[in-house]
């Protein structure tokens, strides 16, 4: 249920705050007060489409609060980490005038879809949309759906639909027409052989490029290792660092004999003379990998410049490129065996058309029987709303083959005086029956619904006289199970309030401001007063406002239970 709603820099709203009860809370005032605005911004601070023109000119930014008490949203809120307050919801949305959004629910930021996943569950509004919705027959098997509970039913024929069209695409992969299939096979198989014979492996090209580089240089690197070599071996004209050290070694292990301080000299002289000598063995080694023919270069050169032109073709790396070998040969053994799968998908596909139609006809037999029901429930709805003479049916039309909902187009029709043959809404009703017929399919739905809150904008489009009293005497009914929010311009509605508020726009120094109040009985006397008579308020329509609220206080007593 909504609590409390606070509009701050609103278009003309300035600032105001809306407490709401349960029951039928009726919002009256002129066209232009900002009625509309009101319902708008409710919408708004559910995730509704905004934009920066909403803002009050000279605001920076306009901001909704909407509190809601309610024990539906318990999962929501753990799957998106929010705590309620004594099941109590706090939603704030601000809209800053460069267009950007700032949401949050019990102060925890959270995105506009999060918010409009959240006010799906909290709030239902009935605007101008969904009358063009009951216009639209693409709607009408999703009401009647929504009417039947068949989330579960038709959940279970998606998934084996999904199934199906599984197994159509992969046929349809497969199944190309031989010239293409030729092509293919061929390019595919110039491919792998191209890719087979070079006899990739990881890392290659890395460590021949390394190889060549060396080799490239190898004049001088020979010089530099031979020089290296020497000066720790020596030569035939002078001893080497080795020799040297080893001298040093013999030299400091004689003095040992005399002091211990010479032990551990002797000992560094040893381990140097060991590293020198493994030293000038690692040089030994590169100098013989320095030795190559111009042949091997040649090679490498030619290795590298392959292995290049392939990576142009089918990867950067080695590993890409063996990768798409292996794509290619899954594809090329796919294709020369398609024919036998294809023949077994064939098999498949008609078996899993048989499972699709058993689950189709499961959802049109649940259809079938729900539209009898609805087609009850509406008549009788209609009736209550001075449409007794009204015919309403649920027409469903077997399709050919299965689609994405079923085998099933839903088409709500309608003949609206009697002995007429029934044909389409969108041909046959008046505003006035259309905007009656939308609330008879809300009160129908609602009982199926956890929403607790419905708002109704425009529900007594092209209603007058009796038919609106029955639209009043409607939402009164509705608003015992539901909390009920409703503008309206019908005072026939109004009288059924179980809180009032009127919507007023004023002017102060050259600002338009508007307000909004709850009203008490004389104030509820006075709007009703107004709704009925306009400017002409007299005696005898202040009186007849008060017997309309007396009896709209009958009525509502009879319907308490």
């Amino acid at each position: 249920m909504l609590k409390t709603l606070h509009i701050e820099n609103v278009a003309v709203i300035e600032k105001a705050d809306v407490e709401l009860a349960p029951g039928l809370n009726v919002l009256t005032g002129e066209t232009g007060a900002g009625k509309t605005i009101v319902i708008d911004s409710l919408g708004a601070v559910l995730g509704g489409r905004t934009s920066k023109d909403l803002v009050r000119s000279g605001a920076n930014s306009a901001s909704i609060t909407a509190v809601f008490s309610s024990e539906n949203v318990q999962s929501w809120c753990e799957e998106n980490g929010i705590e309620p307050e004594d099941e109590e919801i706090f939603i704030m949305r601000r809209i800053s005038s460069d267009g950007k959004n700032t949401c949050r629910v019990n102060g925890i930021p959270v995105s506009v879809s999060q918010l409009r996943e959240l006010g799906r569950l909290l709030l239902d509004i009935h605007g101008q949309n969904d009358g063009q919705k009951l216009l639209d027959e693409k709607f009408h098997r999703q009401y009647l759906d929504s009417f039947g509970k068949m989330e579960e039913t038709l959940r279970e024929y998606q998934k084996e639909y999904s199934k199906y069209t599984d197994i159509k695409k992969e046929i349809e992969s497969l199944d190309m027409d031989e010239r293409e299939k030729q092509i293919r096979i061929d390019t595919l198989r110039f491919q792998t052989d191209e890719l087979r014979r070079a006899e990739i492996r990881p890392g290659e090209r890395e460590e021949k490029t390394k190889r060549r580089d060396l080799l490239q240089n190898a004049g001088k690197l020979s010089g530099a290792v031979d020089d290296a070599f020497f000066a720790l071996y020596g030569s035939d004209r002078a001893d080497g660092a080795i020799s040297l050290i080893s001298q040093a070694r013999y030299s400091v292990f004689s003095a040992t004999r005399y002091s211990d301080e010479f032990s551990e000299i002797e000992k560094s002289l040893t381990d140097m003379e060991y590293t020198a000598q493994d030293i000038a063995e690692q040089l030994r080694d590169i100098r013989e990998s320095l030795d190559f023919s111009p042949e091997e270069l040649d090679e490498l050169e030619s290795r590298l410049a392959l292995l290049r032109k392939l990576s142009v073709k089918y990867g950067d790396s080695e590993e890409e490129m063996l990768q798409y070998l292996e794509r290619c040969e899954e594809e090329l053994d796919s294709i020369e065996y398609s024919a036998d799968k294809i023949e077994r998908l064939h098999k498949e596909l008609e078996k899993q058309h048989k499972i699709t139609l058993k689950a189709a006809e499961k959802l049109s037999s649940e259809r079938a029987k729900a539209a009898k029901e609805l087609e009850e429930r509406i008549r009788s709805e209609l009736a209550s709303l001075s449409m007794p003479k009204v015919q309403f049916k649920v027409r469903i039309e077997k399709l050919d083959e299965v689609t994405a909902s079923g085998m099933d187009e839903v088409r709500f029709e309608m003949s609206a005086n009697a002995g007429e043959k029934p044909g389409r809404i969108s041909k046959i009703a008046s505003g006035g029956e259309l905007s009656r017929i939308m609330l008879a399919m809300k009160n129908v739905l609602a009982e199926n619904d956890a929403v607790e809150t419905m708002v109704f904008d425009e529900i007594d489009t092209g209603v007058s006289g009796i038919a609106a009293q029955r639209v009043g005497e409607k939402l009164a009914s509705l608003a015992r199970g539901k909390q009920v929010i409703c503008v309206t311009h019908l005072p026939q509605i109004a009288v059924m309030a179980d809180d009032h508020y009127e919507i007023k726009k004023e002017e102060s120094e050259g600002r338009t401001y508007t307000k909004i109040t709850k009203l008490d009985s004389r104030g509820r006397n006075m709007e009703i007063a107004r709704l009925t008579g306009g400017e002409n308020i007299t005696e005898t329509t202040i009186i007849a406002a008060g017997e309309q609220i007396k009896a709209a206080a009958e009525y509502k007593k009879s319907i308490a239970g």
